[in-house]
């Protein structure tokens, strides 16, 4: 991960051969990490804080209350009705897993690119993946009916089964897709933050917080063997986490290509849900850091530089994902199929064109500011952009998964779709749930990788030849 410390000269010009740097206002090691602890070590947290906090836990208890109302009642609170078996909960499934992405993208596969500019941005990123992989995995659950009997799901040896999972069907490969990569994703995260999480343990003065991260800090002395067997473990994981970003909403889009049902019986699926996941993931990670940045007071440490990049990533594949609309309709043509020609004509004109043409809206037509470079570079205009393109690309699994049940092969049967109070309040709830695990993480947690931000800053010269006099050693500091 080395690189050129002229590469991180704080340029305020706008001379367009010479990178921004990564880390501005002149900070030093010790001023990263006073940055970053600071937010742990305040007395308490910003009032909005509180706010958002109270709010989201409001609609976290909402959330479960519900739940539980599924549970006394059963699905039919639900407006999932026939032939719409698969109706909101598993849209929602589906955003939440897709959201999930950008986080292991950026821990994993750029970190194998040696893409300098994630260090400040993939530990929050990471932690959008966890909690959005908790979201996800809820509404499958629930969605099953018989929660109780949930343990069918798995290969367990037992006389009292009257069935056995049937490894054939992509709903199972799901179980194991999920849950792989879930598990991953918390164990790569939590081996990135044992350094950060060290130097938490060294500059807490409470006993109980000295406690606790030294608990989790797993004895970390910053000594020359745990730097090397920990970059050795990091690169193990991150090996083992870069085929699951393309595997599981791969496994994901299975669970409709596989499928004989017009407009979903397609082989573009997986590499179109990729994509897609990873547009819409991105789009999140910088609803959440702009306001992270600016609450806390992190915009020296996530800059202008990597919002800007992920916004040309958000280009890229919304881009993948328009192309892949548009050979949708292609190969409905050219197919020669009578049903799937149908299926993509009622998309665009039937009776859920208004849902069609929101979800074109916002993921083709409103990504296109990104090429503007004041749009790209304007914090509070990326989170309008980037709200935008989430409620598009929910709408891309809301049109993909109704659309294509309510219209099925006998028009007797056709239904038109409606959500219940349940299913609204169910998707808002699990937006609770996400932000109050968002908020906890962002006051008890290092925000920002120190550790790795660190180790991509100039080597410190001349000028501040008195650094090690003044500055705190903490065991977060790469030898």
């Amino acid at each position: 991960m080395a690189t050129t410390a002229d590469q991180f000269v704080d340029n305020t010009s706008d001379d367009p051969g010479r990178r921004a740097p990564l880390v501005t206002g002149g900070l030093d090691y010790t001023g990263v990490t006073e940055k970053v602890a600071g937010i742990m070590e305040a007395e308490k947290p910003p009032k909005i804080w509180y706010v958002l906090f109270g709010i989201s836990s409001l609609i976290t208890l909402m959330l479960g209350g519900l739940i539980l109302h599924l549970l006394m009642k059963g699905t039919g609170v639900w407006g999932n009705n026939n032939p719409v078996y698969w109706g909101w909960p598993i849209v929602n499934f589906v955003f939440w897993v897709g959201i999930g992405h950008a986080g292991t993208l950026i821990s994993a596969i750029l970190f194998l690119f040696r893409q300098n500019w994630r260090t400040s941005i993939n530990r929050a990123a990471e932690a959008m993946t966890i909690f959005a992989v908790v979201c996800a995995g809820m509404f499958p659950g629930i969605h099953i009916g018989r929660v109780w009997v949930f343990y069918w799901l798995f290969p367990i040896p037992t006389e009292h089964l009257a069935m056995w999972p049937n490894f054939r069907s992509p709903l199972l490969w799901d179980v194991f897709a999920v849950s792989t990569y879930a598990t991953v994703s918390l164990v790569f995260w939590y081996m990135g933050m044992i350094p950060d999480l060290a130097t938490f343990r060294d500059r807490s003065r409470s006993k109980i917080k000295k406690f606790i991260y030294g608990l989790f800090s797993l004895g970390w002395t910053g000594s020359c063997r745990h730097w090397h067997r920990y970059e050795a473990a990091y690169m193990i994981l991150a090996a083992l986490a870069t085929p699951l970003v393309l595997s599981v909403h791969t496994i994901v889009s299975f669970d409709f290509a596989v499928s004989q049902v017009p407009g979903w019986h397609t082989t573009i699926f997986p590499p179109y849900f990729v994509a897609g996941a990873i547009f819409s993931g991105f789009a999140m990670v910088i609803t959440l850091m702009v306001p992270a940045r600016k609450l806390f007071k992190l915009e020296n440490l996530i800059t202008k530089r990597h919002l800007e990049n992920m916004c040309k990533i958000i280009v890229a594949t919304g881009m993948m994902v328009g192309t892949a609309y548009g050979i949708e309709f292609f190969i409905a043509w050219y197919s020669g199929n009578p049903y799937e020609g149908f299926a993509f004509i009622n998309r665009v004109f039937g009776n859920y064109a208004w849902a069609y043409w929101i979800m074109v809206s916002c993921n083709v037509i409103v990504p296109q500011l990104f090429w503007i470079k004041w749009c790209r570079t304007t914090p509070w205009f990326m989170v309008v952009v980037c709200i935008f393109v989430n409620i598009g690309m929910w709408f891309e699994r809301f049109v993909i998964t109704i659309t294509s049940l309510s219209r099925d092969f006998v028009p007797s049967s056709w239904a038109y779709f409606r959500p219940t109070l349940v299913d609204i309040g169910m998707l808002i709830g699990s937006f609770g749930l996400f932000t109050t695990l968002f908020l906890l993480f962002l006051r008890y947690l290092p925000v920002v990788a120190m550790a790795e931000v660190k180790s991509v800053m100039p080597h410190e010269h001349g000028d501040h030849g008195d650094h090690d006099d003044h500055e705190e050693k903490t065991a977060a500091d790469p030898a």
